[in-house]
C-alpha cells in the first residue's frame, strides 16, 4: 500500500524521498525490519494472551527427556508468524503482483487449515486435530489453485532470450528486453543442458498435445505442495527446530527469486528470467524476519510452539515460492531436512506393518520417527540435535545455491 502512496506523492508533489519506494531493496529491507520488530515486540504479549485463554499443547507421553515439562506452552504460535509476514508485505509490496497475491492466498489458506487442526487438538481436546483426509483434501486443493493459476494466468510468463536494461531499472527491479512467453520449463540442477519442459512429456500424444500439458503440469504441484506442506509440519517436533530450518531455506529461495527476476544475473547464470518475480524478494523478506522473531520465543526453551497453523503454512508458502522461481526439482536439496523426516516416518511405518505381517511382530528402523525423535532416544539433548540439523540445512543451502554454477 505504501508504494501506492509514495508513487502518487512522487508523481503529483515530487514528494522528497518519495522515489525511494520504487526500489525493490529499499522494501525488502523495510519489510524485513518491520517483521522482526511485530515478531519480537507483539510476540511476548501474543503468548500472554495464549496463556491467558489456556490456549496450551497437549503433550503425550512418548518418553522422551524433558517431554512433559512442555505440558502448556503456548501453541498456535503460526499466528504470529502470519501476522508478522502478511502486514509487511501489504504495506511494502506491489499488490497487483500475481506472485504476491498467490502466496498471500498460500499463506492464508493453510494457515487456515493450520488453525482448524489446533483448534480442535486444543478446544475439542481431541488430540488427533483435523483426520488427515481433510487435511490432505485441503493441500489438494491449494496444489490445485497455485497449479491452474502458474499455468492459466496471463502474466505467469517468462524470457529464456533476455536484453540486459539499463542499470535504473535493474536496481529498481525492472524488467526490460526479449518476448514473453507462456512455458513449463523449469531448470535441471547438475546438468548444462539444463532446461526440462513439462509439455514434452505427453508429446507423444501427437500434433497440438502441448495444450493438455496441465494434464502433467498440476498434478505435480499438488504433489509438491502436498509434499512439503507435510514435511515441514513433521519437522516441527522439537524447539526451534521447524523455524530455525525454515529460515534457511526461504532464505535461499530468496536468493534464487532475486536472480530470477533480475536480467543480468538470470542471463549470467543461464537461469530462466520470470518477469515479476523480484517482487517476491518483498515477501521472502517478511517471511524471512517473522520466522527469525518466532525464533526468538521458540529457541530451547520455547515458550511459544508455531502448532499445525505455523509448520502447514511454511510448508506450503515454501513449495509455492520452490514452483514461482522453477527451483521445483531443487526441493529434495534444499529441504532435505523436511525430506530426511517425512521419509524416515514413511520407512518406519511401512517395515513396522511388513514385519508384523510376515512375522507377527513388527519390528522398527529407528527407535522413534520422526527422525529427531529418533536421536533423542539416543540421547541427545535436543538443543544439540536442532543446531546440528540447523547446520546441515546450511551445508544444503550452500549446495543447492552452488547448483547454479556446478553443471
Amino acid at each position: 500500500m505504501l508504494y501506492y502512496l509514495f508513487e502518487y506523492l512522487e508523481q503529483a508533489y515530487q514528494f522528497p524521498g518519495a522515489t525511494l519506494f520504487r526500489f525493490l531493496t529499499f522494501r525488502a529491507a523495510m519489510a524485513v525490519l518491520l517483521s522482526l520488530v511485530l515478531a519480537t515486540v507483539y510476540g511476548k504479549r501474543v503468548i500472554g494472551y495464549l496463556r491467558r485463554r489456556q490456549i496450551g499443547e497437549t503433550i503425550r507421553d512418548l518418553g522422551l527427556e524433558g517431554q512433559q515439562q512442555k505440558a502448556g506452552t503456548p501453541t498456535m504460535g503460526g499466528i504470529l508468524i502470519i501476522g508478522s509476514t502478511l502486514i509487511p508485505t501489504l504495506l511494502f509490496a506491489r499488490l497487483d503482483n500475481i506472485y504476491v497475491i498467490l502466496l498471500i492466498v498460500t499463506m492464508i489458506w493453510m494457515g487456515v487449515i493450520g488453525f482448524i487442526d489446533d483448534y480442535i487438538k486444543i478446544f475439542r481436546k481431541n488430540k488427533k486435530g483435523l483426520k488427515g483426509r481433510f487435511k490432505v483434501t485441503g493441500q489438494v486443493v491449494l496444489g490445485l489453485m497455485v497449479g491452474a493459476v502458474l499455468y492459466f494466468h496471463p502474466q505467469v510468463t517468462m524470457r529464456e532470450q533476455a536484453v540486459a536494461p539499463v542499470a535504473q531499472e535493474v536496481v529498481m527491479g525492472g524488467e526490460a528486453g526479449g518476448a514473453e512467453v507462456k512455458s513449463l520449463k523449469t531448470n535441471v540442477p547438475f546438468f548444462k543442458n539444463n532446461q526440462l519442459d513439462y509439455a514434452s512429456w505427453i508429446s507423444w500424444m501427437g500434433e497440438g498435445a502441448e495444450q493438455y500439458a496441465w494434464l502433467i503440469f498440476i498434478p505435480i504441484v499438488i504433489f509438491i505442495v502436498t509434499a512439503v506442506s507435510n514435511g515441514a509440519n513433521l519437522t516441527d517436533g522439537i524447539d526451534g527446530l521447524a523455524a530455525g530450518t525454515s529460515a534457511i531455506i526461504v532464505l535461499t529461495l530468496g536468493i534464487f527469486a532475486w536472480v530470477s527476476g533480475n536480467v543480468i544475473f538470470s542471463d549470467y547464470l543461464d537461469i530462466f528470467f520470470i518477469p515479476r518475480a523480484g517482487e517476491l524478494v518483498v515477501f521472502i523478506a517478511a517471511f524471512v524476519g517473522a520466522l527469525v522473531g518466532f525464533l526468538w520465543y521458540n529457541a530451547f526453551p520455547a515458550q511459544i510452539f508455531m502448532g499445525d497453523t505455523g509448520s502447514l503454512t511454511i510448508g506450503g508458502v515454501i513449495a509455492v515460492i520452490a514452483l514461482i522461481v522453477r527451483k521445483e526439482l531443487l526441493i529434495p536439496i534444499l529441504c532435505g531436512i523436511f525430506f530426511a523426516e517425512s521419509l524416515s516416518v514413511m520407512l518406519q511405518v511401512s517395515y513396522f506393518k511388513y514385519t508384523k505381517r510376515k512375522t507377527g511382530e513388527g519390528r522398527r528402523i529407528f527407535r522413534m520417527a520422526p527422525l529427531h525423535h529418533h536421536y533423542q532416544k539416543m540421547g541427545y539433548h535436543e538443543s544439540k540435535i536442532v543446531t546440528r540439523f540447523w547446520i546441515i540445512g546450511i551445508l544444503l543451502a550452500i549446495v543447492t545455491i552452488v547448483t547454479l554454477k556446478v553443471r
